[in-house]
């Protein structure tokens, strides 16, 4: 019989890094991944040296190439920190490369040469620059090439949707993982009374105005409900599309325009609110995506107002009010029926209430922890 310390193996849980120039306050989505994987008892750290541009200013190079050399000083200043930085992370088990890193999965590939890295692939260069309006056909070979690059160094690609998945190059379905977007639990809002009928409806809407939004549909079906004082509408947010939007909703005296407002009180701003509107484009994204604001505007409480399209449908099953892609006047019929039926808003939002877990961050990331777990796992003794 042994006589020497008895000496068990079990496994353990992979230590995540997030590893990269993101932004977690300006891009969502990066927080509710941390969040999701920490719920789940995941220990995460972060090297982190945030860039400082977000999509907007990303995609105003496209439409200025000759501005590319400062964001590449920009992107190379930041690099030299995160190399640095990374060495204290060395035993990281799996490297998750957030939102918007389709240059940084490249360093991180240099830095952790072993390591399995997952790149939040989310939306590609491409489809982006082609949503936006600045795409040609030079941009878009170039930024096809980014994107296959960037899938190319990684061992798994996060996208948000079925859609998105099937978009990607075939030689990278085997990496793609489909993680909702999901929304933080600040937006989780204390319960208030349902709309009964005795006051006018409050809509919301909130944005950066791309076309991807429809936001000038909204604006049309705004200006169709001129005449009703049951509809009360709030639009919140900036971008390219907001003074067409502005310009066909002129008639309707009871739409705020609140331009951009702090991340930080778009929470509450929004639980104020009875409805919650998503997209409303019928261009081939709108067809692809489900917004990140359906999910904020579902665990906040309110009731949903979206497009009728396949991953919405799919993702969202009963808890919306669909009407078809670029119709104001669907739009608009939807919501006086709605200013019309308190009992129906009120179970909207009763539902939305009881959805909210399974769009927060636990319920988003189930399929990726056991991606990284199956990745990521040692056993140590």
């Amino acid at each position: 019989m042994p006589t020497g310390p008895e000496t068990s193996l079990s496994p353990r849980r992979p230590q995540i890094l997030f590893y990269g120039t993101y932004d977690a306050k300006a891009h969502p989505r990066v927080q509710v991944v941390i969040d999701g994987l920490r719920s789940h008892g995941l220990e995460v750290v972060e090297c982190n040296v945030p860039l400082g541009l977000g999509t907007q200013a990303r995609v105003a190079l496209l439409a200025k190439p000759w501005t590319a050399p400062l964001f590449v000083i920009r992107l190379l200043s930041r690099w030299v920190a995160l190399w640095r930085q990374g060495r204290t992370y060395r035993d990281a088990d799996v490297v998750l490369v957030p939102y918007m890193g389709h240059f940084d999965v490249h360093l991180a590939r240099r830095r952790f040469r072993r390591t399995p890295i997952v790149l939040d692939y989310f939306i590609s260069g491409s489809d982006t620059a082609k949503d936006r309006n600045v795409s040609n056909p030079v941009v878009d070979r170039v930024l096809t090439m980014v994107d296959h690059a960037a899938l190319k160094a990684a061992d798994v690609a996060m996208v948000d949707t079925d859609e998105h998945l099937r978009l990607m190059p075939d030689w990278a379905h085997g990496k793609g993982l489909v993680v909702l977007i999901g929304a933080s639990d600040e937006w989780v809002a204390p319960s208030r009374p349902a709309y009964d009928g005795t006051r006018p409806l409050k809509v919301i809407f909130f944005g950066l105005f791309t076309p991807l939004q429809g936001s000038i549909t909204i604006g049309r079906a705004l200006g169709q409900l001129a005449d009703d004082e049951n509809v009360e509408v709030t639009m919140a947010g900036d971008g390219q599309d907001l003074l067409a939007a502005q310009e066909a909703a002129t008639a309707n005296p009871r739409v705020e325009w609140k331009g951009l407002v702090p991340s930080e009180q778009m929470p509450s701003l929004c639980a104020e609110h009875d409805v919650c509107l998503g997209i409303f484009a019928d261009n081939p994204k709108g067809m692809r995506v489900v917004p990140n604001k359906v999910y904020q505007g579902i665990r906040a409480g309110c009731a949903i107002v979206t497009s009728d399209t396949r991953p919405q449908r799919r993702t969202l099953g009963d808890l919306a009010v669909y009407v078809a892609p670029a119709d104001p006047t669907a739009l608009a019929g939807a919501l006086r029926g709605l200013a019309a039926d308190p009992a129906r808003v009120a179970a909207l939002q009763a539902a939305s209430r009881s959805a909210a877990a399974r769009f927060g961050p636990a319920g988003v990331v189930g399929d990726l922890v056991a991606r990284v777990e199956a990745i990521g796992t040692r056993v140590s003794g």
